[in-house]
């Protein structure tokens, strides 16, 4: 499946950080984590978000050229990244892509709003001695991941009573259901 973001003319644009982008020089977990997290609570209904593993920003805009991750890294990646998503409550996985850009080595983590919002993950993902740890909900506002104070954690629950029209599953529907006459009008 391609995602639906091009990851040419975001970099060639030098597309800056924003609400729905973030740019990762290396895998780093737990700010990862975290960032996944606050673009599938999506409180502000952007879709979720992009986090793009193997570009540094600078200012807030991909530095040049890219410094890519090592291909051989990529598969540990991507098993730890499942493994620290199952930390996140209620579960929550996003969709990785690998891809190469000016032939250097990326993930692109397509983070889409989550339909069993809010989530919340852990603070600090270090080891505790009880294996239990400490979590809170994270959200996206301008191109910062921020911890989730008391009235946006009222926000986010709000928002899970209320999915937008077009968000929501339709699990009774089916291919018939589809009127190409209204698909081509719209």
């Amino acid at each position: 499946m391609a995602l639906p973001i091009n990851i040419n003319q975001l970099i060639n644009q030098r597309v800056v950080e924003s609400a729905r982008i973030e740019y990762k020089g290396n895998w780093n977990p737990e700010p990862i984590i975290h960032t996944i997290c606050a673009f599938a609570n999506d409180i502000d209904n952007w879709g979720g978000g992009y986090i793009i593993i193997g570009i540094e920003d600078e200012n807030g805009m991909p530095k040049l050229p890219i410094k890519g991750i090592e291909k051989g890294s990529i598969d540990q990646i991507n098993k730890e990244l499942l493994q620290k998503c199952h930390s996140i409550e209620p579960r929550y996985v996003p969709i990785v892509e690998h891809t190469e850009y000016d032939g250097k080595d990326i993930l692109v983590l397509w983070v889409p709003g989550g339909d069993a919002r809010p989530y919340k993950c852990p603070i600090n993902l270090r080891s505790s001695k009880t294996g239990q740890y400490e979590k809170a909900y994270y959200i996206r506002k301008m191109s910062n991941t921020i911890r989730a104070h008391n009235h946006d954690e009222k926000e986010l629950f709000e928002l899970a009573n209320n999915i937008p029209f077009d968000d929501r599953v339709n699990l009774k529907a089916n291919i018939d259901d589809l009127k190409p006459s209204l698909i081509t009008n719209y």
